[in-house]
């Protein structure tokens, strides 16, 4: 039985408290001091005794109850520590200040195959200098590689401070490159931004929301084709979202902004010392970061021949060496690629590998540019007004219905990423709660600013018109068929086979 002795504190109470349970020969498993308590843990005491010895305890100067209790506070401490230990699903232990582990949660012990209390690091891990760099450190590290059991980990270490600035251990957190990667993700982008990020309903636009619910769910390497500033991280994101790994990480990587060496090193990772003022124990890069879950490579038409061939290979296989690395290493990735490029004229061109081309074109979309989606202009205005309000910290305004006709007509060469310019810079410097023409800056860009000798155009349907047929009549000298004609414009040959059909301009598949 455990009992619970409360009393006034005095001088000597808790030695005559004692006194009485040792002159009943009884054995005691604990004893918890917390004045004005004292927790006792019984094991062999009776009923018949705890009856007796209740009205011995009364009896002393000073106690003030006696009852029972399921658990002592070390006890019910002890238990929910196990408790909170064993719901971690990440490697965790606790090591003194020489570097001997003292406590590991079952997650480590079931990885290790033993309970490792009480053995150095040195015998859990491959690194033999890894116990002495967290000393010297003060169980201070950035985040670092570990090999354990032959798996790749990584290390996070917190120092414990017994007070006074006084060091007493460590606490050493082991994380899958996937868990990081997940952690990544979620920082970056920390709300969901499936379909419903894509705002609009246009015709375009509800033709891409269809395609990419067919195709999300497909287990393939998907192409995402469009001009500069249509979204197309958006459809990636929205694609991700659909598709069964929508609960595991989605990394992005822009060819384009980074140096062969460096995007090669960011995409798949270094080993332990491949170059100077590389990370101790090397880094993961992004394919290992979102094992289980989705890597999108932006603007990958501008990817270096090098790095086609090295990710061709990833494709082909699904296994890939770090750089300086000598091993393979083999992860469950989904890729999904972007690009403004037209990658089969780069193909003609030499520019682009074919073989790579037709591994990521297994799967494509096509986002429409922003002029082609008609009132969706208005809708994603609207939106990134309240957006700017918001972000800039200013009283909500709206846009006059005079700029309606502006923001329709005009040709929005950056696409959506150019309408968010032009919003927020108008939020930004307009003090009046009406968004006016003069304020959007577009006076130069639109349709309406022709030049003095240019046709009058009677609508903008009819100038569309127009433009759509003296532009198909100059293309197809050039590209004479629908096929050819539809690669170079981005498009289909059907569509292109219809509009050569209504302006009566001839035309061979």
């Amino acid at each position: 039985m455990r009992i619970h002795v409360t009393f006034i504190d005095r001088v000597g109470i808790t030695q005559e408290i004692l006194a009485l349970l040792g002159a009943r020969n009884l054995n005691l498993d604990a004893v918890e001091m917390i004045p004005p308590n004292v927790y006792i843990d019984a094991p062999a005491l009776s009923q018949v005794v705890l009856d007796e010895l209740n009205d011995a305890l009364l009896r002393v100067i000073g106690v003030q109850a006696v009852e029972l209790v399921d658990f002592l506070p070390g006890q019910r401490r002890h238990l929910q520590l196990d408790a909170l230990l064993a719901a971690m699903s990440d490697p965790v232990l606790a090591v003194d200040p020489c570097g001997h582990v003292l406590l590991a949660n079952p997650t480590l012990v079931s990885l290790v195959g033993r309970e490792p209390a009480g053995e150095p690091l040195s015998r859990l891990f491959a690194e033999p200098d890894l116990a002495q760099t967290l000393i010297t450190k003060g169980f201070r590290l950035p985040m670092c590689e570990v090999s354990l059991q032959g798996q790749a980990l990584l290390l996070e270490a917190t120092p414990i401070s017994g007070g006074a600035d006084a060091l007493v251990g460590g606490l050493l957190t082991l994380y899958p490159p996937s868990r990081i990667g997940e952690r990544l993700a979620s920082l970056l982008h920390d709300h969901a931004e499936g379909v419903q990020a894509l705002l609009g309903d246009s015709a375009p636009l509800k033709e891409l929301k269809a395609r990419l619910h067919k195709v999300a769910s497909l287990e393939a390497p998907l192409l995402i084709q469009g001009e500069t500033g249509t979204g197309k991280e958006l459809v990636a994101r929205a694609c991700h979202a659909l598709s069964a790994r929508r609960d595991a990480s989605f990394l992005a990587l822009n060819c384009a902004a980074l140096p062969e060496s460096l995007a090669e090193s960011e995409l798949f990772g270094y080993a332990a010392g491949a170059f100077t003022g590389a990370q101790r124990g090397g880094k993961p890069g992004l394919l290992e970061l979102a094992d289980g879950g989705t890597v999108f490579l932006d603007e990958v038409g501008e990817m270096s021949p090098y790095l086609q061939a090295k990710l061709l290979r990833f494709l082909s296989d699904g296994s890939f060496r770090r750089v300086g690395g000598g091993g393979e290493v083999r992860v469950n990735v989904r890729v999904v690629c972007a690009t403004h490029r037209h990658l089969e004229s780069m193909v003609v061109e030499g520019t682009f590998r074919e073989d790579l081309y037709y591994r990521l074109n297994v799967l494509n979309v096509m986002v429409p540019p922003l002029r082609e989606r008609g009132r969706d202009i208005l809708m994603l205005a609207e939106h990134f007004l309240r957006q700017a309000c918001t972000q800039i910290q200013r009283s909500p305004c709206r846009l006059a219905l005079a700029t309606h006709p502006l923001l329709l007509g005009n040709r929005w060469a950056g696409n959506v990423r150019q309408l968010q310019n032009v919003i927020f810079r108008a939020a930004a410097i307009s003090e009046g709660e009406v968004i006016d023409c003069d304020d959007l800056e577009l006076a130069g860009t639109a349709l309406n600013n022709l030049q003095p000798d240019a046709p009058q155009v009677t609508s903008l349907e009819a100038a569309v018109q127009d433009f759509e047929k003296s532009l198909l009549e100059t293309m197809y000298a050039a590209y004479p068929s629908t096929r050819l004609l539809a690669v170079r414009l981005q498009t289909s040959h059907t569509a292109i086979g219809q509009r050569l059909r209504k302006y009566g301009i001839a035309s061979r598949v």
